[in-house]
């Protein structure tokens, strides 16, 4: 499955995040899967998704024009 970066996502009511040392497990109660999350970052990022618009394609652009006036440079 594709992410439309230009949606708006929020977490799935029947998934439960549990906080870690290492980022978070992620269970899905409707389909009893069990994911981990390998950062904290990454975690925080899941849990406020609902409360953000989707912003990614302002992101991308002030990006690219970053990169474009070499403030930024690939690694």
């Amino acid at each position: 499955m594709a992410i439309d970066l230009h949606r708006p996502y929020r977490l799935n009511p029947a998934v439960a995040v549990r906080p870690e040392p290492f980022g978070a497990l992620i269970y899905h109660f409707g389909n009893r899967r069990l994911s981990f999350l390998k950062t904290r970052q990454l975690a925080t990022v899941v849990r406020l998704l609902a409360s953000h618009d989707s912003q990614w394609p302002r992101y991308t652009a002030a990006l690219a024009a970053l990169a474009d006036s070499e403030v930024i440079d690939a690694r």
